[in-house]
């Protein structure tokens, strides 16, 4: 909004004298009703109460959102005044403009619900561009969609949501062309270290936009490999059109930006909560937001949702697809895919079956690799098309492969743990009370999350030792890692980030908190039944403390592992990790480790841990057994 909002807010009841009556009995009973204390308005505005109590503030950075000028943003009953006012404002619709009643459609729809508007003393404008956006958009209902944690990518490694809008006369065949509501950050950025920074402190503005979902679909499903899952709500028409009209209200606007609590899915709800004067979707998320928790902030409103539906990503379906095919029936797809090898020949003497599940399977990797970048073949356009007539050829219907859809993410294990546990330490014991505020470590169970990967923030350990002793033993404030396994189809890397404070044993006998940080990559490996995981990664690691020789060390080592699900509920991880500091300290640290757990439920775990490890030439045993909690 422009600032010749806030002037024609300003100059309307001169402009109009002979309406000034009629703003002050407006006003006037805006003020008896109470208007500007409901829920309704208090949404429209984004209006949250301050954290001492004293009053409300709105999370809309944007100044030209405020009709009231700065005093909308911290005073709700001066914001619908000015608004009221603003209703008055001569100024007539344009390409680049609007008049205020056009721009502020849900406020208006709602202030005319609540004081009847007489159309003689305030004739409503027509909303010529806002008319035709509605129309394009053609609402009929809403569906949230989820799209699986990337952990590639800082702003999406918790996932990511946004709106559907459905149309009236859209099918199943037809969602794809479906409009998008969608909450980003404001930036050609993606990725690398000033874009995190940036989007931890809001150094980005946040802005909603419109796109065709199938934009989204291709970003997500087709290039990210992320599976989606879409939650369709059950709102009435009415209910579908307030948020319609509020969307039109916060295209031109924009909020501070924050990882963390500011984030897509935390305005997604609040955009979404204006549909119903009792709908609370932010209320839990004060101070953090994740995606998955705003989508069971979702889940959890009694008949919310009408349905979900799993939309699996191109590189499930094509895992899916290899389940299905025998090693040597693997490598003719392969081969088909890369253009090495004729059809005819390599399915010569096939069942009709198979030879359709090979050219099925080898379209899709080809479109697949097309799609995501990779030159392996001179032109994979032709390449498809060669395979999709050589599979018209085989006289068999389509070989679709069963699609295990899995925990859907609002039923996975809370994203928040706290431990409670017990154990001995190089001869003596301890109680241990650890918490993670987010997100998912390895060794969780995995139902509802990307396999795997491991995404924790600030994870924070205390112990009390029997000697009396109370300590600060860990916290680690960043400790990404990601193990994808890799066959002959998927190569993906694997890689870890970490850093934080660490006790550890020096030379001079102490062990003090020690800074750390450290990163690597390498690989990982499954088996077909994907109930065990190798990986190997080479490592490099940097440490600070005055106690340490030199005050620092940097050094360079590696960490092996298995991880194997012994049962649905049982997993354990036997490792060992080695560095060589050569540089600063000259300390060889070892860890050679098996950690298990066993899941009682969905948000509660018993874990064992056992290592055996070398510090500054001192060696020594640990071991624990702890309660895991998740909320």
């Amino acid at each position: 909004m422009r600032l010749w909002l806030l002037l024609a807010a300003l100059i309307a009841p001169c402009a109009f004298g002979a309406d000034d009556a009629y703003l002050a009995d407006l006003v006037a009973r805006s003020r008896a009703l109470k208007l500007a204390e409901r829920p309704e308005w208090l949404k429209l505005g984004h209006y949250l109460p301050d954290l001492i109590g004293s009053g409300v503030h709105s999370l809309v950075d944007d100044p030209e959102f405020f009709t009231a000028g700065p005093r909308g943003k911290t005073n709700p009953q001066a914001e619908l005044e000015a608004t009221l006012a603003s209703f008055y404002s001569p100024v007539e619709e344009t390409t680049d403009r609007q008049n205020p009643q056009c721009q502020l459609i849900a406020r208006r729809a709602w202030l005319d619900e609540q004081l009847r508007f007489d159309r003689q003393r305030l004739p409503l404008r027509e909303c010529r561009r806002f008319q035709e956006w509605h129309a394009a958009l053609n609402a009929n209902s809403l569906t949230v969609v989820f799209a699986s944690a990337y952990v590639n990518n800082p702003s999406t490694m918790y996932g990511h949501t946004l709106l559907r809008v459905d149309a009236r006369d859209q099918d199943e065949r037809t969602r794809l062309l479906a409009y998008t509501v969608n909450f980003a950050a404001n930036t050609n950025e993606r990725e690398g270290i000033s874009f995190a920074v940036k989007g931890l402190f809001g150094g980005y503005a946040g802005t909603f936009s419109v796109l065709p979902y199938y934009l989204k679909v291709r970003e997500y499903s087709d290039l990210e490999n992320r599976d989606l899952w879409e939650y369709e709500l059950a709102f009435t028409r009415d209910e579908v059109e307030r948020v319609v009209r509020h969307a039109w209200e916060l295209l031109p606007a924009y909020f501070q930006y924050f990882f963390f609590d500011e984030n897509c899915s935390y305005h997604l709800n609040a955009l979404l909560q204006v549909a119903r004067p009792e709908l609370d979707l932010t209320a839990p998320f004060r101070w953090w937001a994740l995606p998955v928790d705003t989508v069971r902030a979702i889940t959890a409103q009694p008949g919310l949702v009408a349905r979900t539906v799993y939309r699996p990503a191109n590189a499930t379906i094509i895992e899916a697809r290899l389940a299905t095919l025998s090693e040597e029936e693997r490598s003719i797809a392969k081969n088909l895919s890369l253009g090495r090898a004729q059809s005819a020949e390599a399915l010569s003497g096939r069942p009709a079956p198979r030879a359709a599940a090979i050219l099925e399977t080898s379209y899709d990797y080809v479109n697949y690799r097309r799609a995501t970048g990779k030159k392996d073949v001179p032109d994979p356009a032709a390449l498809a098309r060669e395979l999709l007539v050589a599979r018209s050829q085989v006289d068999v219907g389509p070989q679709k492969p069963a699609i295990d859809s899995g925990t859907r993410p609002d039923n996975a294990h809370g994203t928040s743990r706290a431990s409670f546990g017990a154990g001995q330490r190089d001869g003596q014991n301890f109680q241990e009370l650890a918490f993670h505020p987010t997100y998912h470590e390895v060794m969780d169970p995995e139902r509802g999350y990307a396999r795997g990967a491991q995404i924790e923030f600030f994870d924070t350990i205390v112990r009390r030792y029997d000697d009396g002793a109370t300590r600060l033993e860990r916290f680690v404030p960043v400790d990404i890692l990601s193990f994808a396994p890799r066959d002959d189809f998927f190569q993906p890397r694997s890689w870890r980030v970490s850093g934080g404070w660490e006790r550890s044993f020096v030379r001079n006998g102490s062990e003090p908190l020690v800074g750390f940080f450290g990163g690597g990559g390498g690989a990982a490996w499954s088996d077909r039944a994907g109930h065990m995981l190798f990986y190997a990664l080479g490592e490099a690691n940097f440490r600070l403390n005055r106690e340490l020789d030199g005050g620092y060390g940097v050094g360079a080592g590696g960490r092996l592992g298995t991880i194997v699900d012994l049962t649905s509920h049982w997993r354990a991880n036997a490792y060992a990790s080695g560095l060589n500091y050569f540089l600063g300290e000259s300390d060889q640290p070892r860890r050679v480790g098996l950690e298990q757990r066993f899941a009682l439920g969905r948000d509660s775990a018993l874990r064992f841990d056992f290592e055996r490890r070398r510090e500054a030439d001192r060696h020594f045993n640990s071991g624990m057994l702890s309660l895991q909690l998740y909320f």
